[in-house]
């Protein structure tokens, strides 16, 4: 066998560019575990929109909609995980999975519509500030050569858990109770989770610094500080959240339902595609943050936001057969990746008492620049008479994300302090 076959040179590219210790690989593994479930979690009513919309009788026009209600809930999770800037990074992330897991179990008994968009709202309060705070905790523990491969790992223990729900998805139709028996099946591992996340440490940037000074400091403080010591950086870091969040979040919720409607996918063929998809993706994302420690944040960040962008549009088009999983790959691999440059921008230009607040804001502003493009996408499904083209115009603000990647400072291959002046 060629060393080019081996698949020790496969593997490397899972493992760390530097050593790590073994502290460091726990902590990074009880994380990790979360953004497992929580790929899972949120790719079912993406994958499961058409039954579980039959189920309720939810109108086509407010599918969209729906779920930019549902995103509503970052804003709270953005006061939910600020407060980690407060309390501390372990006590906020065993609050926040063990009111995911009651929440995403108590979804799959809701009757009605308004008990399922209140179930889902709250999962995401708490979902939605467990993903802030992983990226938080990667940041503080993982030195500055590896942190383009921690962020793009934790992305890839996300990718997986949306392949687990690929599979799951693929039986939903003989599954008991359909649908509802995916939120159970997702549920009770977060619940596992959590009791092992009672040995997850504090970490130890956070605790040099000490509560005692931040607690003297409320929420909205913080926000001031942040506002006069890196205004230019903060604000440029949310508009290119808030267009790559409002261009991607339609074609992301809706690409298996169009798979479904359009392409005429079955659930099993739909799953057929995601999970070696998602395989592909997995690779290409963990090697995209390899090359981002190398090469810079901003080039690795621009290319994949824009590939992203032309794959989606081509996707929604109305691609020939042979094309729809490649542009499907193509297309996720690059909106991971995009979001895990931008997400690793927010973290890496601030100080360690600034982070959790400044990664919750990018996060929240994100999600709610999603929500807005989904709440349009029903109005423009109206006027254009399918999701397809509604799809291609709400990708129009991609470029406005590359521009103003342009301007933040590189970040790559240096610590956290020399970045912040810390």
């Amino acid at each position: 066998m060629s060393q080019d076959s081996d698949p020790a040179r496969f593997l490397k590219y899972f493992r760390p560019p530097v050593a790590i210790d073994l502290r460091t690989e726990r902590i990074f593994l009880l994380v990790g575990a979360a953004a497992l479930f929580a790929g899972y979690d949120v790719n079912i009513y993406g994958l499961a929109t058409l039954q579980i919309q039959a189920s309720l009788q939810i109108p086509e026009n407010q599918l969209g909609p729906t779920l930019a209600y549902l995103r509503v809930a970052a804003i709270f999770a953005l006061l939910l995980a600020a407060s980690a800037d407060l309390v501390g990074r372990r006590r906020l992330l065993l609050f926040t999975i063990f009111g995911q897991g009651i929440f995403t179990l108590a979804t799959a008994f809701a009757a009605h519509y308004p008990e399922f968009v209140g179930a889902q709202f709250f999962t995401r309060v708490f979902g939605y500030a467990e993903e802030m705070l992983l990226f938080v905790v990667v940041a503080e523990e993982i030195t500055a050569k590896a942190r383009g491969w921690a962020n793009t790992i934790i992305i890839a223990f996300y990718f997986t858990g949306a392949g687990v729900a690929a599979a799951v998805f693929g039986a939903v139709d003989i599954l008991p109770h359909g649908w509802r028996a995916l939120y159970v099946i997702g549920a009770l591992p977060i619940f596992l989770v959590a009791f092992l996340r009672r040995r997850l440490p504090e970490t130890k940037r956070f605790a040099a610094q000490g509560e005692a000074g931040l607690k003297r400091s409320a929420i909205l403080d913080l926000l001031k500080d942040i506002a006069r010591q890196y205004p230019a950086r903060v604000v440029t870091v949310i508009i290119a959240a808030a267009a790559f969040g409002f261009a991607i979040s339609p074609a992301t919720f809706l690409a298996q339902k169009y798979m479904q409607e359009v392409y005429h996918y079955s659930p099993a063929q739909v799953s057929l595609v995601l999970i070696p998809g998602g395989l592909i993706g997995l690779g290409l994302t963990i090697a995209a943050g390899r090359l981002s420690d190398r090469l810079g944040r901003r080039p690795l960040a621009i290319a994949t936001i824009a590939l992203a962008g032309v794959s989606f549009f081509l996707f929604f088009h109305g691609a020939p057969p042979w094309a729809v999983p490649l542009l499907w790959v193509l297309g996720f691999f690059g909106f991971f990746a995009g979001d895990t440059m931008i997400a690793g921008f927010a973290l890496e230009i601030v100080p360690t008492h600034y982070r959790a607040t400044v990664g919750a804001l990018r996060y929240a502003i994100e999600i709610g620049a999603g929500a807005a493009a989904l709440a349009l996408e029903g109005v423009l499904y109206d006027k254009l008479g399918g999701h397809g083209p509604a799809i291609q115009w709400l990708l129009a603000s991609i470029p406005i994300a590359m521009i103003a990647i342009l301007f933040l400072p590189e970040p790559a291959g240096k610590t956290l302090e020399e970045m912040s002046g810390a």
